[in-house]
């Protein structure tokens, strides 16, 4: 969600850079854009600065490098395993059914996977200007160990979080400006086969999507997701027997680095499996750090809750849910959305999300704009033949009572968002 927060960050530079944030807010269409490096350098806990890009360059395609030769090493040495708990998938592409795994006796076994893609897309009304371009989305690799009474899991590598409505971020800045470039790693004791705690920078419990574009439905997330967590870093309790699920978080929200919130999903499924229903609170407990960070937006001082239904039967994978936001100072947002899969067979499938978002108040609460409201409808036919996959994806993007400076296009004033983006990788 952390790309929508670019203007929360300009507001929170200090006093002698506002004019510098002014020069950039409204720039010409043929500018060579230059905030984001400003922004990161101002607010960001680890620098961007623009001297800094041929070091990042170099470290990205490190990274790639590291995936592919973790995938040979695993290939060559490497028994195989059961297909891995983490990172979690969503219906639309399947993760590598036979990952790479190997025993190390005493320490138990670990599986290694990976994932590495690329993405183009062109849009219209695109924030800061930039109408299309092509990037590396992910070039990531996690080593997980899953069985035993002590377990962990490591993600690492380079990375772009796309969402409707935001400026892209390269995946060259954006570890940078989130998550770093270990944005998911943590441990895990499990005493039993029902409960376990685990503690590090864990995925959120928030919300119907995931972090990362291959994990999701669709190439971009949603209008909720804005809203939403996506890594905390944080303690998680999680207890589960038959039907019913239960976990417990004590983290920092939209990754504050202030441990004061509390996260807790219940979930329940019925009907075999094919149904389940999950409600999700959460809150902060205290109040935000004098300094938020670009991944932290203003109303992290407040409280998310969500109800999500999801059915899968045969090609079916319908998933319906709402959430409410509110702010510390009483601002508010209710909103809804739909998320739908459909397998032609095991290697074509069309994924669909509609979603709607209203707000009140005078916060931001990642829409466009104080008291404003927003509507998606986003199409993403897929095809993926064993670890490769492809899917092309529209999408289109309304918003009515906006604010100028807090919507969409190069000024931030336009009312509207339409895109087309496709992506391409594998699943290692």
């Amino acid at each position: 969600m952390a790309s929508i927060l670019i203007f929360e960050a300009a507001s929170r530079l200090e006093p002698e850079n506002h004019a510098l944030a002014a020069d950039r807010l409204i720039p010409t269409e043929d500018a060579a854009y230059s905030f984001w490096p400003d922004v990161a350098c101002s607010v960001g806990e680890q620098s961007a600065n623009p001297a800094n890009s041929l070091k990042r360059v170099i470290r990205e395609i490190g990274l790639i490098c590291a995936v592919v030769g973790v995938a040979v090493i695993a290939a060559t040495f490497a028994a195989h395993a059961d297909p891995l708990p983490a990172p979690a998938m969503s219906a639309s592409l399947a993760a590598n059914a036979d990952p790479y795994g190997v025993d190390l006796d005493w320490a138990g076994k670990w599986s290694v996977g990976g994932a590495l893609s690329g993405l183009a897309y062109d849009q219209d009304n695109s924030n800061f200007g930039t109408h299309s371009q092509a990037d590396l989305d992910n070039g990531q690799v996690w080593i997980e160990k899953k069985d035993g009474w002590w377990q962990f899991y490591v993600q690492a590598g380079a990375y772009s979080l796309p969402s409707l409505g935001t400026g892209y971020i390269k995946s060259s800045l954006a570890p940078a400006l989130l998550y770093g470039d270990v944005p998911v790693a943590y441990v895990k004791l499990a005493p039993t086969d029902d409960f376990s705690i685990a503690a590090g920078k864990l995925p959120t419990l928030i919300g119907a999507e995931y972090v990362f574009t291959f994990q999701n439905l669709n190439i971009q997330r949603g209008l909720l997701w804005n809203q939403e967590p996506s890594v905390s870093n944080g303690v998680q309790a999680n207890w589960s027997r038959g039907p019913l699920s239960l976990s417990v978080s004590w983290n920092d929200g939209f990754y504050s680095k202030r441990l004061d919130w509390v996260s807790a999903l219940a979930s329940y499924g019925f009907n075999g499996g094919s149904d389940t229903v999950a409600v999700v609170a959460s809150g902060n407990l205290g109040r935000n750090p004098e300094r938020l960070g670009f991944a932290t937006p203003v109303f992290n001082d407040g409280d998310i809750y969500n109800l999500i239904y999801t059915h899968s039967s045969g090609s079916w994978t319908i998933s319906p849910y709402v959430q409410y936001v509110r702010a510390a100072d009483g601002s508010d947002s209710a909103a809804a959305a739909l998320l739908v899969n459909y397998a032609f067979d095991d290697h074509w499938k069309l994924a669909g999300r509609i979603e709607y978002v209203g707000s009140n108040g005078v916060t931001n609460i990642a829409v466009a704009g104080p008291g404003s409201s927003a509507w998606s409808v986003t199409l993403t036919p897929t095809y993926q033949y064993q670890r490769v996959f492809a899917r092309l994806e529209g999408s289109y993007l309304g918003a009515s009572d906006i604010t100028p400076g807090s919507a969409y296009g190069p000024a931030l004033d336009r009312d509207s968002q339409a895109s087309v983006f496709f992506e391409t990788g594998v699943l290692l």
